[in-house]
């Protein structure tokens, strides 16, 4: 059985995603303008860092295809803003997340 809380600055396993991540994904896709048919965050990893890293695989059409996003959280004391700081596209559902 492994642990699920990642060790300091390390990643997480891979989950499926919660409604938290789900509403920080969407917050984060209206920031930067981002449009998709579909838009389905599916599985994601996280990282504690001065605040804390995402990186969340979501579904963007009917035809699987699939893109991964590095969002990046301020902590609440620095206002919590939300960045996304890096994608790639195209991946397939298969592809497994890998911090980037």
């Amino acid at each position: 059985m492994t642990d699920a809380k990642p060790r300091p600055g390390g990643w997480s396993e891979e989950a499926p995603v919660t409604e938290e991540v789900k509403k920080i994904c969407i917050e984060a896709g209206k920031q930067a303008g981002v449009k998709f048919d579909v838009c389905v965050p599916e599985t994601f990893k996280h990282q504690i860092v001065a605040g804390k890293n995402y990186l969340v695989k979501v579904k963007i059409s009917e035809d699987n295809k699939y893109l991964h996003v590095n969002i990046y959280q301020a902590l609440p004391v620095d206002g919590g803003d939300l960045s996304v700081t890096g994608v790639q596209y195209p991946k397939p559902r298969t592809d497994p997340l890998v911090p980037f």
